[in-house]
């Protein structure tokens, strides 16, 4: 008998200079990049800590530390990968995806397709599967002055 099993996720990292911007395996157009030890993918972060926190596995900072350079500039769909191999070994099944950046620019409405069909690709299910939303923080906040990106995410398993 499985039994369904909820996590929630969210990240947040700095805007910067000299960094690619990265959100679900895509790169966005943007003059800012965000920092980090890894790509620094907010969106795949905070999926990645729903699926953990799914299967009570911690979150990523544990099985990805920010003190291992081996990892440094890894990039996230990687990090979803290993994470989805995880949860195999747990023999949990992944039933949905529901994530939302937080941003007050770019906007992103135009890579959301293409984000859906990275993540699915990573974790191992359909597109369907994966619900992606962007909103601002209407210029409120360290968001809302264009200091960084934030994600959530809540993510749906079923574990036998």
């Amino acid at each position: 008998m499985s039994t369904t099993r909820c996590g929630i996720g969210y990240d947040i990292h700095r805007l910067g200079q000299n960094r690619k911007l990265i959100l679900g395996g895509v790169e966005i157009p943007y003059l800012l990049g965000l920092e980090g030890h890894s790509d620094a993918d907010v969106l795949s972060h905070a999926i990645a800590d729903g699926l953990l926190g799914a299967i009570c596995e911690g979150d990523i900072g544990q099985h990805f530390p920010n003190t291992d350079e081996s990892i440094r500039g890894i990039s996230s769909i990687d990090i979803l990968k290993r994470v989805s191999q995880i949860l195999a070994e747990k023999k949990a099944r992944i039933v949905n995806v529901d994530a939302t950046v937080i941003a007050e620019a770019p906007k992103l409405g135009p890579q959301v397709p293409e984000m859906r069909k990275k993540i699915a690709a990573a974790i191992g299910i359909s597109d369907s599967q994966v619900s992606i939303k962007a909103t601002t923080n209407e210029r409120l906040g360290p968001i809302g002055r264009g200091e960084g990106i934030a994600a959530m995410a809540v993510a749906t398993v079923e574990q036998d």
